[in-house]
């Protein structure tokens, strides 16, 4: 059983992904077709998007999807090849 408690700062690294990517959330949301301040609230994770809008985003920060959800996601990478 899992018993770490998620902060949402664990939820999404979209503010993070979008810096790498020299990206602003105004550029997102342009892209997505949605207001700036629901591009606000993902980068916050005050709120997040659903999964047909975090392979949208992915596809258009041209990453992949996991990069968007885990936190050391090259931690993450080197694990894999590792294994």
């Amino acid at each position: 059983m899992w018993n770490k408690t998620i902060s949402m700062e664990d939820i999404n690294r979209l503010k993070v992904v979008l810096v790498e990517k020299k990206r602003t959330a105004r550029w997102l949301s342009m892209q997505m077709g949605v207001n700036p301040s629901t591009v606000s609230k993902w980068c916050t994770n005050s709120s997040q998007p659903d999964v047909a809008s975090l392979l949208k985003i992915a596809d258009l920060l041209e990453v992949d999807i996991k990069e968007l959800l885990v936190r050391e996601y090259e931690q993450f990478l080197l694990s894999k090849i590792k294994n």
